[in-house]
């Protein structure tokens, strides 16, 4: 399974701004918390899951999304090739992030939070996997 983007969309009236993600299907969700990364280009870099599936969306600022799909999980290659997203929180869209992919989670905005989710409870199984951030080659 690749990651995809899941639209969002925004309806404007006189009365406020309403945004709406009606394509996106929360019946996996079991958790959810959210990152705030203060500065502009702070950035969390090379952590992920060999099974959890994780959605994201940005509800304030915005974000740059890099993702790496892991070949192997004792000793990945340093030159493996990063797909880039860009979530902003002026619509609701979704970023899935199926198992099998770690993440760098760069803010592009001052105070940008990031609403993560996951289709596994906090500890429900030990799949949390961290590299150093200059690991993987830019």
């Amino acid at each position: 399974m690749q990651p995809s983007i899941i639209s969002g969309g925004a309806h404007l009236d006189k009365r406020g701004e309403l945004k709406f993600n009606n394509s996106f299907n929360m019946s996996q969700i079991k958790r959810f918390y959210s990152i705030t990364l203060k500065k502009k280009l702070n950035i969390r870099r090379w952590q992920g899951h060999k099974i959890e599936q994780r959605w994201f969306t940005a509800i304030s600022g915005s974000f740059r999304i890099q993702l790496i799909f892991v070949d192997n999980w004792n000793k990945p290659n340093t030159e493996l090739d990063k797909i880039n997203f860009d979530l902003s929180s002026d619509s609701l869209d979704v970023l899935h992030i199926p198992g099998g992919y770690i993440t760098s989670i760069e803010a592009i905005s001052d105070n940008s939070i990031l609403l993560v989710m996951s289709d596994y409870t906090f500890n429900e199984i030990n799949d949390e996997y961290r590299f150093p951030e200059g690991y993987f080659k830019k």
